[in-house]
């Protein structure tokens, strides 16, 4: 979870031709499979895309991503650039202790990565759903390892099988002194 502090902000409102003071806040946000839900039901494309996103869809993220309730929308516009930069960090960063040696930037098969395909990983590898608010880099950790640990071993072929009993007999006869 990241904690984003925005300041006490005095600005002028146009539409209304007054100042107005928005008082700043903590916000608790979190990077999670609900908060892109939430995100892809509202602007309908994939969130972890490499597209590029508008000021505008990055806010409403912002939005998606708080924990805090009855947050005043103005507060949204007060975010610094400091600010931005710690969220972006914290997009970015790995939120595990898990590696791989390949990092999969989509889908097993190269398809597009959308909230409801990790919603259909998660009931395939019976991932229960209160997992949605876990970081999303956690929550594909745990996805990926379940499904390697469900893979069944691969069969070797004939040829595969002869050859490693051949790789084995030699290494026995060479152990135990015999020709055979």
């Amino acid at each position: 979870m990241l904690h984003i502090k925005t300041p006490d902000v005095e600005f002028f409102d146009e539409r209304t031709q007054t100042f107005e003071n928005v008082k700043g806040c903590t916000l608790r946000l979190e990077h999670s499979l609900l908060s892109i839900s939430k995100w892809e039901s509202k602007w309908k494309k994939p969130f972890l895309s490499n597209d590029e996103k508008t000021y505008q869809e990055l806010i409403d993220y912002i939005r998606c991503m708080t924990l805090n309730r009855n947050v005043d929308p103005k507060v949204y516009a007060c975010i610094s650039q400091k600010n931005f930069d710690a969220i972006y960090e914290y997009i970015g960063s790995s939120h595990t202790a898990t590696t791989f040696k390949d990092k999969l930037k989509r889908g097993p098969s190269g398809e597009i990565i959308t909230s409801e395909l990790i919603y259909y990983w998660m009931i395939s590898c019976n991932i229960p759903f209160e997992c949605e608010k876990w970081n999303i880099d956690r929550l594909l950790t745990l996805v990926r390892i379940c499904t390697i640990k469900s893979e069944k071993p691969k069969k070797m072929s004939r040829r595969e099988i002869m050859q490693r009993n051949r790789a084995l007999n030699a290494s026995r006869k060479a152990k135990y002194h015999t020709r055979g």
